[in-house]
């Protein structure tokens, strides 16, 4: 008796190991980085907020989410977005819910407040109806900080929270996209050079920068605005060839990415305790388009869906029938990238590949300060 009693004990002492093992092995159980991952932007990272408001910048229906488990959403590509990837990749055990239905206890880990065709000045993306500019964004944020305040009991008790959180900001894009190059419908062009617009630009966002600092930010990462003019849709639009970037776009949009830069030492350096750094998105789609193959792409000048050259006239068309050769393209539509090209840029952010992808460290290391 006393040996099948022992044999026993070492079976069930086995089994304990095994489960264990198990649980490690496959991340159950582990915490993730940071307590919390808030996140701020237009259409390549939305996830659902602008699902419910009447507006042209949506993409809740087939084929959009066609490889996303749970399908359409609301993410602007085929399956995940940059920030899904860098939640992954920050050991969250789900991706952030957006905004319009983040409820209760949620919110501790954080909230997505993007919103497609949003930009830095509140007109831009007006032709294309309703969405949530950087300014409502961040007043969204401050009334789920009151919420975090009632559900951890103090202020104190919620500042110590967020200060450990990630705060991911990509602005800017529809600013040139739809406003700046988009003179038919704004003024923008005829009022500013292209470094007086960039100036506009970062001085409104610095602003924005400083209310989520007051508000409890402090670790910071600012994206930088890829090549816009390298996007299937301005390709069939401005290129002879249907494949040359369109250099008077890629331009303007370095000088943006040149002061977004320069803003993230003068956030360091002015705002105490703060930790900002910048991704170099624009460099990481330069190395992608100057090499494809190496990162499995043969496509990079068409959308997998859409319409006319490129398939860049507009985004895809409900229900329409995507190519089949998904990872094989960088762009999903005519301006947001597949879930391969954001895998690429989302995994650079957060390990830097080159010294070039982020400043003055990288998402990874921005985590364990």
């Amino acid at each position: 008796m006393a040996a099948a009693g022992e044999l026993r004990r070492q079976c069930v002492t086995s089994t304990v190991v095994v489960v264990v093992v198990l649980s490690l092995l496959n991340g159950v159980g582990a915490e993730p980085q940071v307590p919390c991952y808030f996140i701020f932007g237009d259409s390549l990272v939305d996830n659902g907020n602008n699902n419910a408001l009447q507006s042209l910048a949506r993409a809740d229906y087939l084929p959009y989410g066609i490889d996303f488990n749970g399908g359409p959403t609301g993410r602007f590509s085929n399956g995940k977005t940059t920030v899904d990837v860098i939640a992954e990749l920050l050991g969250f055990d789900d991706y952030i819910p957006p905004y319009a239905s983040t409820r209760g206890q949620e919110i501790l880990k954080g909230v997505n407040f993007a919103s497609a065709a949003a930009g830095i000045r509140e007109e831009t993306g007006q032709q294309l109806g309703g969405r949530i500019s950087f300014s409502g964004q961040v007043q969204n944020y401050q009334n789920a900080v009151s919420q975090v305040v009632e559900l951890l009991g103090s202020e104190d008790a919620a500042a110590n929270h967020l200060s450990k959180c990630i705060y991911s900001i990509g602005m800017g894009s529809n600013d040139y996209l739809n406003n700046y190059f988009m003179p038919q419908f704004y003024s923008s062009s005829r009022q500013f050079s292209t470094d007086e617009y960039a100036d506009a630009l970062i001085e409104a966002y610095s602003q924005q920068i400083r209310n989520l600092y007051n508000y409890g930010a402090r670790k910071m990462v600012l994206f930088g605005i890829g090549q816009i003019g390298c996007s299937p849709n301005e390709l069939a639009q401005n290129s002879q060839d249907g494949s040359t970037c369109v250099e008077r776009i890629n331009s303007a949009n370095q000088i943006f990415n040149n002061r977004l830069k320069s803003l993230v030492d003068q956030v360091n350096n002015q705002l105490t305790d703060a930790r900002a750094i910048y991704i170099n998105a624009y460099g990481i789609f330069q190395d992608i388009m100057s090499n494809p193959t190496a990162y499995g792409f043969t496509v990079t000048n068409a959308g997998c869906c859409g319409v006319g050259r490129n398939n860049g006239q507009i985004t895809c068309l409900p229900f329409q029938t995507p190519c089949q050769n998904r990872r094989e393209h960088l762009f999903w539509d005519a301006f947001h990238p597949t879930e391969a090209g954001n895998a690429v840029v989302a995994r650079r952010a957060y390990n830097a590949e080159s010294a070039s992808d982020a400043y003055p460290i990288d998402i990874h290391r921005l985590a364990q300060i």
